[in-house]
């Protein structure tokens, strides 16, 4: 049996839309924090477990039979380490034999902008290999749906302004990083070791803006403004303060090069070469 946790969340979605591919749906188990919203997977023949990262009583029982798990990470900030530490806990007391974990992928923690936002990620890494259990480490790199985000709705008129300098990124789609790690649980050779996930090819915000001046037909130009200018600017249009600082966070990150981790470890999980971002931009921006 292999569970996978964060089961209604798109990359949790993501694994077992893979899953469902290779395994019967009996052989799956979804946990999730609220059973209401896991009527599809209930429809699909999935078991559904409930359980909450940060209630470890909840966790015991949701782990009993299991032999493999992922443990996709908590997107609540509220203490993460301890949330990751009660799953760990009860997938080492449950006798889970393998757990695969999907942390991010940065050049150095201890120097990037994100070290706070992020360190976390690897302190569970540490705790896994101190548990004792066979684990697999994914670490993510940056989702290409993302973009959007950072460069906005109305880049196409706009242009994209975005601190991030000449900063690259391998930019993935989630929905391959879903499908690796559904690979990873159903084959073996991936014991207790740590993988780069992302594109091969690192992609800058001035390629995106190439990119969508080939979707538009006319140039799409590039701005990189000072971090400063650009923090006012979204004050100024009622951005909440936790946005700010993520966007700011990453833009740093991704402008220092903490990001710029391209490889082949998704193209040789998945067996064929990653999707570029271009047909992804098209489809957001293409009309």
């Amino acid at each position: 049996m292999i569970l996978v946790t964060g089961a209604t969340g798109q990359l949790g979605g993501s694994v077992i839309k893979h899953l469902l591919k290779i395994l019967p749906a009996d052989q799956i188990i979804a946990l999730v924090r609220d059973e209401n919203k896991a009527t599809a997977l209930k429809e699909a023949g999935v078991i559904v477990r409930t359980g909450d990262y940060h209630n470890a009583k909840s966790l015991k029982s949701a782990f009993s039979n299991v032999q493999k798990a992922i443990l996709v990470s908590s997107n609540d900030f509220h203490d993460r380490l301890g949330q990751h530490k009660n799953v760990i806990d009860a997938a080492k007391s449950a006798g889970v034999s393998h757990l695969v974990y999907t942390g991010v992928g940065l050049k150095d923690i201890h120097t990037s902008a994100l070290s706070n936002f992020m360190i976390d990620h690897f302190q569970t890494e540490d705790y896994i290999k101190d548990s004792g259990i066979t684990y697999t480490f994914m670490q993510h790199n940056l989702y290409a749906e993302m973009i959007p985000f950072y460069i906005g709705k109305q880049v196409m008129e706009t242009g994209i302004i975005f601190p991030a300098g000449e900063g690259r990124v391998p930019f993935s789609l989630r929905d391959e990083m879903g499908e690796a790690n559904a690979n990873v649980l159903t084959r073996q050779g991936h014991e207790n070791k740590t993988y780069n996930i992302g594109s091969p090819v690192s992609y800058s915000f001035q390629d995106i803006a190439r990119i969508l001046s080939d979707i538009k037909g006319n140039v799409v130009p590039y701005n990189s403004p000072d971090l400063s200018s650009y923090i006012e600017e979204l004050k100024a249009n009622g951005a909440p303060e936790i946005m700010i600082k993520a966007v700011t966070g990453f833009s740093a990150a991704m402008r220092n090069g903490d990001f710029d981790l391209p490889g082949n470890d998704l193209a040789n999980i998945l067996g064929r070469e990653p999707a570029d971002i271009s047909g992804f931009l098209k489809s957001v921006y293409g009309g």
